[in-house]
């Protein structure tokens, strides 16, 4: 009695430590989860480096991590500053009155009116998309400008989450096959159900960020491309949208590219308006219907409604790292259950030692 006593303390006790440890690191919950991802999508890269240099965990792991911030960290970095500055110039046009969002759902609606026929059959107004349509444009741009200001006030806080993202994912590189075993050790969910769920996370990291992240970027530089070929404005800032609503599953850049061609066609600009419809649904759209599968859909073996259903729920959730943490969330739902589906319905547990029986 004073046995199980003492272990049920101690269990209450433990569960009471580690939500107050989990509750100690949610400040820092991004710069964590980006670390682990890192850690596991150039993991390949450092047991290369094993191979080829020896065992020098120290040495592999710190030319992982330079290798990761030369191909990742800065690239990423100078888009998103070029991103913000384009942002911050398409709020002050708006603000100076020099762009004007509501004078190009006049030009749509004037060249064609049978546009403004078929909405009218559905109840909505020509004027109520105009100032919905304003509205957004406003909110947007000045989501933009706020963001650079606190980017360029918090410019500390940001290094700080950085550099600590960094600082964990070389330790995550040298010690992340140790940990992983510690893990399942500690974890009293049977040693080959703590495996199957942490190559999961492995599988589902590498193609959510691998993947969609790839896609996305692919999408939105052929984008970006297309607008700068065809002299469209804030090319970049387009190409970055297209590239945020590229890790959407079935929504993607159409929601740039489409529009962009309407109002060409609207303002007469025939020969550009299809050239960028035709680039579109040929170039990006085969991009994403090509590349999409191949990268994500083969990895996390998820259906494609429920990749969109997590993502757009993680994305609800968690902002824009829940583009991983939704289908991640998802596969290990997936995953739970075949184990219960496996290990404990009678019938399927037949079945599988009849097909292989225990020794």
């Amino acid at each position: 009695m004073s046995e199980k006593l003492e272990q049920a303390a101690f269990l209450i006790l433990l569960a009471l430590v580690t939500v107050a440890f989990v509750w100690l690191l949610k400040p820092f919950f991004a710069p964590l989860l980006w670390a682990c991802i890192i850690a596991v999508l150039f993991h390949p890269v450092q047991v290369w480096l094993e191979q080829r240099w020896g065992h020098r965990p120290n040495i592999t792991a710190l030319t992982t991590l330079l290798a990761c911030v030369v191909l990742v960290v800065i690239p990423v970095l100078l888009l998103l500053v070029s991103f913000l500055q384009q942002g911050l110039s398409v709020f002050e046009q708006i603000q100076a009155g020099e762009l004007q969002p509501g004078k190009y759902i006049d030009q749509v609606r004037s060249a064609f009116p049978v546009l403004q026929e078929l909405l009218e059959r559905f109840n909505i107004e020509m004027d109520t998309v105009r100032d919905n349509a304003t509205q957004a444009a406003v909110a947007a741009s000045q989501f933009l400008a706020r963001n650079a200001l606190s980017v360029g006030q918090g410019a500390f806080g940001f290094v700080l989450k950085l550099a600590l993202m960094l600082y964990v994912t070389y330790f995550l590189l040298r010690d992340g096959r140790k940990l992983v075993e510690q893990l399942v050790l500690a974890i009293p969910l049977g040693d080959e159900r703590e495996r199957l769920l942490f190559q999961k996370f492995a599988e589902v990291a590498r193609a959510t960020v691998k993947g969609n992240l790839l896609v996305a970027l692919v999408q939105g530089m052929l984008g970006g491309l297309i607008f700068w070929v065809l002299g469209l404005p804030a090319a970049l800032l387009w190409g970055v949208v297209m590239t945020v609503l590229s890790l959407i599953p079935a929504v993607g850049a159409g929601l740039v590219w489409l529009p962009a061609a309407i109002y060409l066609y609207a303002v007469g600009e025939w020969v550009s308006a299809t050239v960028l419809i035709a680039y579109g649904v040929v170039v990006i759209g085969l991009a994403d219907n090509i590349l999409r599968p191949i990268l994500v859909g083969r990895d996390t073996k998820l259906p494609d409604w429920m990749v969109l259903l997590s993502t757009l729920g993680g994305i609800a959730m968690a902002g824009i790292n829940g583009f991983v943490i939704g289908p991640l969330i998802a596969v290990l739902f997936v995953a739970f259950w075949q184990i219960f589906g496996r290990e404990f319905n009678p019938r399927t547990r037949a079945q599988a030692e009849a097909v292989d029986p225990p020794d």
